[in-house]
């Protein structure tokens, strides 16, 4: 689905990502992982193009490097970004209108997709986006990129500042997209959530892998834990 090779990115002179390779299969959820500012977002941007990178970036076998990021969301690759974005004086029900495609693929998601999984948003699907709660913007972030129909998808800290319930929600929500097929590039620091629903895992340090592996990989190496993901 997703292959990068040597991937690099720059905030003017300053070198973020220094030569990232990864790669995603179809529904599977891979999360990336790292302290702050080793350049997780950064990558995911460079990814979208957001971030002008340097190095290939395959999308089901297309070089999408240097595209524009509208044409790349075109190409079906979602990103819901840690701030979120919704659109405060719009309500839930046309922030979630305004994610869906203009001719809507058969089995696609729906606005009512989004209902089932997240009750809660038609429960509040005539309340203007800027008086939900953290939570549930965030629900709302995810579904309306959903409603473009992804194949790909990047979450971009999706549990951060959220209460544990609906942290297991939002990890069940997660589940629930891979199941019918959508990719997903989990970019979190809670490792609770990202041990629980992720098949394999990438940890960053200062710009660059230092990582691959599945769960149990991961838990028999204490010391990748401790050198560059423990405070």
């Amino acid at each position: 689905m997703l292959e990068v090779k040597n991937l690099h990115a720059y905030y003017g002179k300053s070198h973020i990502i220094q030569g990232v390779d990864m790669h995603i299969n179809k529904g599977e959820i891979v999360s990336l992982l790292g302290r702050n500012g080793v350049g997780r977002s950064t990558t995911c941007k460079a990814l979208m193009g957001l971030v002008p990178p340097q190095g290939e970036i395959l999308f089901k076998g297309r070089d999408i490097a240097g595209l524009s990021t509208h044409k790349i969301a075109r190409l079906g690759v979602g990103y819901v970004p840690e701030d979120r974005q919704v659109f405060p004086g719009l309500t839930t029900r046309q922030n979630l209108e305004l994610g869906m495609q203009g001719a809507r693929q058969e089995g696609g998601w729906t606005i009512q997709d989004a209902y089932e999984l997240f009750p809660r948003l038609e429960e509040r699907a005539d309340t203007p986006a800027e008086v939900l709660s953290g939570g549930e913007q965030q629900m709302l972030s995810m579904c309306r990129t959903l409603l473009g129909n992804p194949e790909f998808i990047m979450i971009d800290e999706p549990t951060e500042g959220l209460a544990p319930f609906i942290v297991e929600q939002v990890g069940d929500f997660l589940l629930e997209v891979a199941n019918r097929g959508v990719a997903i590039l989990l970019v979190e620091q809670k490792l609770d959530i990202a041990l629980r629903i992720s098949q394999r895992l990438y940890v960053m340090g200062q710009g660059r892998m230092v990582f691959e592996g599945n769960v149990d990989e991961l838990q028999a190496h204490p010391e990748v834990r401790k050198e560059w993901l423990e405070v």
